[in-house]
């Protein structure tokens, strides 16, 4: 029994306006009446305007813009006999058309007034549901292929015509996908196209020709525009061409080759799922380019071999459709929820992937047409084609119902009561085709939303079931995916995933504002800079299984600030390695060296700099074991050695990267034992050192090899000698370098007068063949390859600092330490030591500087020289802030107590010539307690201070922090540091 329409006196009091608004006045009062009298009697006209009025506000809308059509109903009602000869009724129109303005204006009202057509068949049962969905595509293709030949015509006269090679004109072809291409279109669908073209060339005819690529792009870009644009005239259809090659980063139109081997090299899953339907659109099967494209792409579709695999991609596809209900909230949805139409389609399209290529009858567009072919394979039970086939027009009548409301594309139930009502009387009864192609009626008991919702429940039980029964997951992979599909990030590299939903994901992460916008902005910008990199399915596949497992194990991070770093971080290396698959492989099948990189990045932006610039690295984090113990650093000149052997000798550029690799490698190695807590500070520190070390070593073999080859060696020397020498200061020459040091060097030379090179045709006098050595040293150090520079290098510290040479010989070294040299330089001496070059070299060099260290000197000078350089540095080569300490600079820090050692060293040397025999300030201060120059306690205690401090600035280095803290930092060793520094030189360190 349907429900009186009657109880509709919104849309129907609505309606009589719009009619009083269209017709005279004197006669809209017996109007007004008719519809008050007539709206129950469905036989008259009244009564079926009213009725279709009813159940559609967009039929009312249609009826108040063009009041001719309302006027041609008012005089005779459409029947479905009137929705038909699309073509033939909207060319007839196109044929007059001389502006494109007008093409726009023609296309929306034949589509508005077409469509209004449609809904009246469908609210008054004039047709099937499957005669109004084929009556749908039918409109659309028309709309489409009219808007192309019309445009195709105007773009040949302006570019040219593009031609095949038998000289015959050149169309642009237009597959149909999804509902379009299977004839099964909404009333309120998106069309998904692609566009396509036989062969490239030139156009022909035109002043100018362009490529065929260009004039089909261009034609492509009209057509869209001439469909999807909305105007004063609305629109025709929203347009998407993501299905194409590439999606949105492919060309607008390929040639046919183009995308031959795109789908042959290229074509993934979910294409070959979504190619099932497309469709050439408005061509005659005739056509020998429609066949060859027909023919091109079946086998991409169809394997000729039974292809169970696709069945694992269908659930994986559903288990996205899936999250994609959950994170939306789309619980009513008929088209995506549990049971719905998408199941269905499923259900129907897995037996099409395996079975298609050998079952001809099953390579079909039709959905209802596949049913008994299913069946008739004994794929399904006659019971579930039953149940299937009901089930899906039940669904697409409600789903056509709720969008011919008000022509928007929804398949959410609706929550106000009118529209409810529309569903309920459009479900009660309603006419479908038998198995004879004849129309039926469907009754249904429904006479209210809950008996309407019942019948949907067991039409969406049933299609579950079957869906379960067929393609759902066995049972074990459903456990192991249980903490899989909990992970809310599975779908953020989804193309359709909005920055609303993004948001939503970050919401629990309780962020400040600042915190929040900052992530979701670099969320953003990571998923466009993988619209514009060429990754490849290959890459695409698994990026799309690494990201959700990496971004949830950084949210699993504490603290906002912590978070915005190790996110910032993480996404960097991965855009480095977005077309570098193998890497992203690793990361996925190596969960653990994702979760050693997760965490290396959090505590160390050194780490995650020097991977992003260096992703070889990753090797690095394959093995924990490996990372906590790294090798004995004594080893490191042999392993640099074995490394350099792998590389080609003559090749300079090679030797060149694997220097800076092997640097790179190692110093991700240390530094990852420094954070994993496997080596203290000062083992760190020797580690650097030792590799500074071996790198020099190599760096002075390859200058030395390319300098003798083009000048020869010095006459003088023994057969595997070099007479020179590398003297590490500061840091280096203390073995304290940290992750960010330079090295301070100094080159010496063994002189002897009136030597010459020998062994090449340019021959040099050995002074001058030292100081190109030097150079070709300090060249390769600096040479800034991408693999960024091997060390930086500081020479001031040389005799005579910039003005002098770059090399001295040994002697004039030593006569400027005894005679020439300033405290300041005497108190670098105290840090310094060879650290390349022959032993018996070596030897001489520590001679000269316990020489320098223990003359004599006058102490009370000594101090007033020290404490005047530490005052010049603090005055002119630091900036103060009072709200932080800086931990080198300021008073109390790193500078104080190594001027400290220094000023020791140089005032009790002279006495106590132990006291000149180390470089590190730790070991001078023992040699000091030893021999009571300071005491025990103050031993102690300067230590701990020195390595504290050092400790903090070595991982405030690795966060890739600067060296500053708030100024109440280390309060107790800064105030005991300047009580030291007050005895030793009387001298108050001034805050």
């Amino acid at each position: 029994m349907l429900l009186p329409i009657s109880q509709f006196s919104e849309p129907l009091n609505q309606f009589a306006q719009i009619l009083i608004a269209h017709f005279p006045e004197q006669i809209s009062h017996s109007i007004f009446t008719t519809i008050e009298k007539e709206q129950e009697n469905l036989d008259s006209n009244i009564g079926k305007i009213a009725y279709a009025v009813a159940m559609s506000d967009f039929f009312a809308e249609v009826l108040k813009k063009y009041p001719q059509f309302l006027l041609a109903c008012w005089q005779q009602t459409p029947n479905f006999s009137d929705c038909d000869n699309y073509f033939k009724r909207l060319n007839k129109l196109l044929a007059m058309v001389e502006e494109e303005a007008e093409l726009h204006r023609i296309l929306r009202q034949f589509r508005y007034q077409e469509m209004a057509k449609l809904s009246f068949c469908q609210s008054l049962n004039l047709a099937s549901v499957e005669q109004i969905f084929v009556r749908l595509s039918q409109l659309a293709e028309s709309l489409i292929i009219g808007a192309r030949d019309w445009l195709y015509k105007k773009a040949c006269e302006e570019m040219g015509t593009p031609q095949d090679s038998n000289g015959k004109p050149m169309q642009l072809y237009i597959l149909g996908m999804g509902k379009l291409g299977g004839f099964e279109l909404n009333f309120s669908s998106d069309i998904d196209l692609i566009f396509t073209y036989p062969a490239n060339g030139e156009t022909q005819g035109a002043r100018k020709p362009i490529e065929h690529s260009k004039f089909f792009t261009r034609l492509g870009q009209r057509l869209i525009q001439a469909l999807d644009e909305f105007t004063a005239d609305g629109f025709v259809y929203r347009t998407d061409m993501r299905l194409r090659p590439f999606g949105e980063n492919g060309a607008l139109a390929l040639s046919f080759d183009a995308m031959e081997q795109y789908y042959q090299d290229q074509g993934r899953d979910w294409e070959r799922y979504a190619m099932i339907k497309g469709r050439v659109l408005g061509m005659q099967q005739q056509d020998p380019h429609t066949q060859y494209l027909q023919k091109m792409l079946r086998p991409f579709v169809y394997r000729r071999y039974i292809d169970f695999s696709v069945i694992q991609a269908l659930r994986e596809m559903k288990g996205k459709i899936e999250r994609e209900v959950r994170r939306r909230g789309l619980v009513d949805d008929i088209k995506l929820g549990a049971g719905g139409i998408r199941e269905i389609e499923f259900i129907v399209q897995v037996f099409q992937l395996i079975r298609g290529g050998r079952e001809l009858s099953l390579q079909s567009h039709q959905l209802l047409k596949l049913l008994p072919a299913l069946s008739q394979l004994d794929l399904i039970s006659e019971e579930q084609q039953q149940h299937l086939q009901q089930a899906y027009l039940f669904l697409r009548r409600t789903e056509n119902i709720l969008q011919a409301i008000n022509d928007q594309q929804t398949q959410q139930l609706p929550e106000n009561e009118l529209d409810r009502l529309r569903l309920v009387q459009a479900t009660q009864r309603f006419t479908q085709q038998n198995s004879q192609q004849q129309i039926e009626w469907v009754n249904y008991p429904i006479q209210d939303w809950a008996s309407f919702y019942g019948v949907l429940q067991q039409h969406q039980q049933n299609v579950r079931n079957i869906f379960n029964n067929l393609i759902g997951a066995e049972k074990e992979e459903v456990e192991q995916n249980k903490s899989k599909q909990e992970n809310s990030w599975l779908d953020f590299l989804d193309p359709d995933l909005s920055s609303q939903e993004l948001e939503q994901l970050l919401a629990p992460l309780a962020l400040n504002e600042a915190d929040f916008e900052q992530i979701l902005q670099r969320l953003i910008r990571f998923k466009a800079e993988l619209i514009r990199r060429p990754i490849g399915a290959r890459g695409r596949d698994v990026l799309n299984q690494l990201m959700p497992n990496l971004l949830q194990q950084i949210f699993q991070q504490q603290g906002p600030t912590l978070l915005v770093n190790v996110l910032t971080r993480m996404l960097n290396i991965v855009e480095q390695i977005l077309t570098r698959t193998t890497y992203l492989e690793l990361l996925l099948e190596h969960p653990q060296a994702l979760e050693q990189l997760i965490e290396l990045c959090a505590k160390s932006k050194l780490i995650a700099e020097q991977v992003a610039r260096h992703p070889i690295l990753l090797d690095e984090l394959l093995d924990r074991k490996t990372l906590l113990n790294p090798p004995p650093y004594q080893q490191y000149a042999d392993e640099l050695k074995q490394y350099l052997l792998r590389l080609d000798p003559d090749d300079e550029e090679q030797i060149l990267d694997g220097l800076r690799q092997f640097k790179q490698a190692t110093l991700l190695r240390v530094a990852c034992a420094d954070i994993l807590g496997a080596l203290p500070v000062m083992k760190v520190s020797d580690h650097l050192t030792f590799l500074a070390e071996a790198i020099i070593e190599a760096v002075v073999n390859l200058a030395w090899k390319q300098v003798t080859a083009r000048f020869g060696v010095p006459e003088h020397l023994a057969e595997n000698e070099k007479g020179f020498l590398v003297i590490g200061y500061g840091k280096l020459g203390g073995i304290e370098l940290g992750y960010k040091s330079d090295l301070d060097l100094v080159f010496l030379f063994e002189s002897v007068a009136n030597s010459q090179t020998i062994g090449a045709k340019r021959s040099l006098d050995s002074n001058q063949f030292y100081l190109r050595l030097a150079q070709k040293i300090l060249s390769i150090f600096s040479l800034n390859t991408f693999t960024g520079v091997l060390y930086e290098v500081d020479m001031r510290l040389r005799p005579s600092g910039e003005s002098g040479l770059l090399c001295s010989s040994i002697n004039a070294f030593q006569d400027y330490q005894l005679n020439q040299a300033w405290t300041w330089e005497k108190q670098a001496l105290v840090r310094s030591r060879a650290v390349y070059g022959e032993l018996e070299l070596r030897e001489q060099f520590e001679q000269i500087r316990q020489q320098v260290l223990s003359s004599p000197r006058d102490v009370a000078c000594l101090k007033q020289d020290v404490v005047a350089m530490r005052e010049k540095m603090y005055n002119h080569l630091t900036h103060h802030n009072e709200q932080q300490f800086n931990l080198k600079t300021d008073r109390g820090g790193i500078t104080d107590i190594e001027f400290l050692a220094q000023y020791l060293v140089l005032a009790h040397a002279p006495q106590n010539p132990a006291l000149s025999i180390w470089s590190d300030n730790v070991r001078i201060f023992d040699v000091m307690a030893e021999s009571a120059v300071i005491s025990s306690q103050v031993c102690t205690q300067l230590k701990q201070c020195y390595v504290d401090l050092r400790n903090e600035i070595h991982h405030l280095n690795l966060l890739g922090l600067p060296s500053v803290l708030p100024n109440s930092s280390f309060q107790t060793e800064r105030t005991f540091i300047q009580q030291i520094w007050h005895q030793l030189l009387h001298s108050d360190l001034k805050p």
